[in-house]
């Protein structure tokens, strides 16, 4: 059985229009959610040998912070490019590249891909995964190639306004 968690950054700012789209940081609200989820998806019990995350600013400082929440030593956090705006078909190259030895990966990325990742995994959980929101699913798998799981089971799916 393997657990993979699917991490949406947390909200980022457009505060300076002229910012590539890969530098933009964290606005405020990010700043705000992404503690408050990382202790949410602690106290799920949602524990990560591995924590891969995209390249892009805001998703490296999510990562970061998710990290501390949890007490995964920043260290062990992983920089992957491919996860930038990753589609479907690569973010599932992603997660099959990874050691089987990892039996829980938690990877921080970008929409579309990681709806669609979450909806491939269980069928309609989300029209829409919010910033800084999680889906934490088991699947019935000895590898990470999750293409050819036999079945996926949700463990916990929570988002920021889930408890507003």
């Amino acid at each position: 059985m393997k657990t993979i968690t699917i991490f949406r950054h947390a909200k980022s700012s457009w505060d300076q229009p002229n910012l590539n789209d890969h530098d933009r940081p964290l606005n405020k609200r990010g700043e705000r959610d992404a503690p408050i989820m990382g202790e949410r998806m602690k106290n799920a019990g949602i524990r990560p040998s591995l924590i891969l995350s995209s390249t892009a600013v805001r998703a490296w400082k999510t990562a970061k912070i998710i990290a501390d929440q949890i007490a995964y030593p920043r260290e062990f956090l992983q920089r992957e490019p491919g996860l930038y705006h990753a589609g479907l078909n690569k973010l599932y190259d992603v997660i099959a590249a990874q050691d089987e030895g990892f039996n829980s990966i938690t990877i921080v990325g970008h929409n579309p891909g990681l709806t669609d990742l979450a909806n491939d995994l269980i069928p309609n959980v989300t029209g829409n995964l919010p910033t800084a929101g999680f889906i934490s699913v088991l699947v019935d798998s000895d590898d990470w190639d999750l293409r050819i799981q036999n079945s996926a089971r949700l463990i916990e799916y929570d988002y920021p306004k889930k408890h507003a």
